[in-house]
């Protein structure tokens, strides 16, 4: 915290040791900060609310809705997104469903953490000042709401900065913004309209009915695994948060072109975050055709590459600084 690294100069010698007026408000500061971090990761696990957010990353926007509810010690989402093809994902605490209809199809995974907007704080969240200069900005207005914003400003060139409009009277997040090293806003996401306060526990059940014969796949195969795989040189402020094998279903589409890649595969994946910001490595067999190199839109780059029989994906809302480095450093130990 910013308060540990002050040099004891700022400390004078009154009446006995007093802190200086300086040092004061640099440590009350400091502890604000911290406040409004547990208090945004709070609101986004206890409250309820429904509300429409819209995501916009370079040229392409999202529409979705969302519906949480606390029942008890039991966590309830509805996420429907609302462009594109019709689909929604059930979450019940650390079990998630995602429905699609045109398939008829249900996709489970379980030991999923909540990590889509407002609840973006992970677990070590606490730690982001050692990554970021936070600092409260303006007052704002979103979705009808006034909103209060934190700004985090990068430390080094691995991560992005941001903009987070959190409201006043409940700390719930309104909207999120990634800034570059130019102050320019890359991605972004905010309410359009939200309701806090009592939600009807029916809106968050699957909108789809006569579900019975859909065909469920089961896509996460072992949680909380340690595959040999290791970072070695992790961004500083990254800390592995997941680790765990997932089943890659038949790809239809994959299926009439190459039977190599039509097969149900296992992947390894590997999350890591600052509290904020996350990078996900996945280690799957290699295929043919594959090309290795990146890509990049708004603030999420993706690069690519083949390491012996193995193909490796790094994927994150960070720069290709940080990508590189996560990639360069990724390896086997055998147990």
């Amino acid at each position: 915290m910013l308060f540990k690294r002050l040099s004891f100069s700022l400390f004078v010698l009154t009446t006995g040791l007093v802190a200086s007026p300086i040092l004061c408000a640099q440590s009350q500061d400091a502890q604000d900060v911290q406040t409004m971090l547990r208090k945004v990761q709070t609101a986004a696990q206890k409250l309820n609310y429904t509300g429409t957010f819209v995501y916009q990353q370079a040229n392409q926007m999202r529409t979705s809705r969302i519906t949480h509810l606390l029942d008890g010690n039991v966590e309830l989402e509805k996420l429907e997104i609302l462009d594109g093809k019709p689909r929604e994902y059930i979450r019940r605490n650390d079990e998630v469903s995602c429905y699609l209809p045109e398939s008829k199809t249900i996709q489970v995974e379980k030991h999923v953490t909540q990590e889509i907007f407002p609840a973006l704080l992970t677990s070590n969240a606490q730690s982001l000042p050692e990554s970021y200069l936070i600092k409260k900005a303006e007052q704002s207005r979103v979705a009808g709401a006034e909103c209060q914003i934190l700004s985090f400003e990068p430390k080094d060139m691995y991560r992005y900065g941001y903009r987070l409009c959190m409201d006043k009277s409940t700390g719930l997040l309104l909207r999120a913004q990634t800034v570059n090293a130019k102050n320019e806003v890359i991605e972004q996401i905010a309410f359009t309209q939200i309701l806090v306060g009592e939600v009807d526990k029916n809106r968050v059940k699957p909108s789809f009915q006569n579900t019975a014969q859909w065909h469920i796949e089961n896509l996460t195969v072992q949680p909380n695994i340690n595959s040999g795989w290791v970072v070695k040189a992790l961004p500083a402020g990254f800390k592995k948060t997941r680790e765990m094998k997932r089943l890659i279903p038949i790809n239809n589409a994959a299926a009439s072109s190459d039977a190599s890649q039509a097969k149900p595969h296992q992947v390894i994946q590997m999350i890591f975050s600052d509290g904020l910001a996350a990078i996900s490595v996945f280690i799957e067999p290699d295929t043919q055709g594959r090309t290795e190199g990146s890509l990049q839109q708004g603030a999420v780059t993706i690069m690519g590459k083949r390491q012996g029989e193995y193909w490796l994906t790094v994927v994150g809302e960070v720069p290709l600084a940080a990508i590189k480095q996560v990639m360069n450093s990724i390896e086997f130990k055998p147990k």
